[in-house]
């Protein structure tokens, strides 16, 4: 499975949640902003980007990497997300169903990547643990 095709699925999976949970879900058409979807609180507008998890068998942990990409037909460009790009990383792990909603000064406080362990282990729980599953950020 692509790059392409993960995001689809990821995407169309935090759509799903949000619609389920009686969120307004607005999708802009086409790729250049800066986020992939945005919910309407009436008041406001919540700007979310939508981050798919893969599986790193090393750290026995789902990764997400926290800067964007762009690809042209020779190399992949990485930068940083700024502050003002949107307002929530939703963090997608697809193969348990499960969600991470996360404020941008969170998202963009990791080096290049999260860690997020779903593994009960005996060590300390990483911060990203506090986010798992934490819809009712979006409304406050």
């Amino acid at each position: 499975m692509d790059t392409k095709l993960k995001a689809d699925i990821a995407e169309s999976a935090v759509i799903t949640e949000l619609l389920k949970r009686g969120f307004r879900v607005l999708k802009p058409v086409g790729d250049r902003l800066p986020y992939d979807l945005a919910v309407d609180l009436g008041n406001k507008l919540v700007r979310i980007q939508v981050k798919s998890a893969w599986f790193c068998s090393k750290t026995n942990s789902y990764v997400v990497d926290v800067r964007r990409t762009k690809t042209n037909r020779r190399q992949m460009l990485r930068s940083r997300y700024s502050k003002n790009d949107f307002d929530y990383a939703i963090l997608y792990i697809d193969s348990l169903r499960v969600f991470y909603v996360m404020p941008i000064t969170v998202f963009s406080s990791y080096g290049s990547s999260v860690s997020l362990i779903e593994a009960n282990k005996r060590q300390r729980r990483p911060k990203s643990i506090k986010y798992r599953e934490r819809w009712d950020l979006l409304s406050k």
